[in-house]
């Protein structure tokens, strides 16, 4: 891909991310005002206004564009539009999950994101993106942003780190049980 069509992706897929984001906040604020949402769902904790997702979901989109090129193994574009589509799938099963009080599917989901990552390079850009917009519309863009920080800084880890130890260990058992 050419510097001019990689930057003119950079630039369409910042715009699209911003009219939706900014379609979300205007409809929210003619309907029913625009939501704040407390620091760990506690009300003694300051509370963030979706507003910031005007600013933060524009930004990230610009950030994460440039960091993406196709990693290895992806061959199309449309390989990246998938991992986008389950990332954002995720989010908004995980965000319907917390509007209808189905603490359960929670429970499992939380630590399922960290069985994935023993699989899955979670921590990639196009994952980020996908999963901090499908939480967007409850969450606002804020508290997923920092959320999925967070997970994918140990997807990262788990994917780079801990995923390899099974594999070398087995690896060189195997090994070992061949030269026999």
């Amino acid at each position: 891909m050419k510097v001019h069509e990689r930057v003119s992706n950079r630039v369409l897929i910042t715009l699209l991310v911003g009219l939706c984001i900014w379609g979300l906040l205007i409809w929210q604020h003619f309907h029913h005002g625009v939501p704040s949402h407390h620091l760990l769902n506690r009300a003694d904790m300051p509370a963030i206004s979706n507003w910031w997702g005007a600013i933060i979901l524009p930004l990230l989109a610009w950030f994460l564009v440039a960091k993406t090129g196709l990693p290895k193994g992806e061959t199309s574009v449309s390989a990246a539009l998938w991992g986008f589509i389950a990332a954002f799938s995720y989010g908004v099963v995980f965000s319907s999950a917390f509007i209808g009080g189905h603490g359960a599917i929670l429970d499992l989901m939380l630590p399922g994101l960290l069985v994935i990552a023993l699989f899955i390079p979670i921590y990639r850009p196009k994952y980020v993106l996908g999963m901090v917009f499908g939480m967007a519309y409850t969450f606002g863009a804020f508290l997923p942003t920092v959320f999925v920080l967070v997970f994918g800084l140990m997807s990262f880890i788990i994917f780079n780190y801990i995923r390899p130890l099974p594999l070398y260990v087995f690896g060189k058992l195997s090994g070992k049980s061949e030269q026999k």
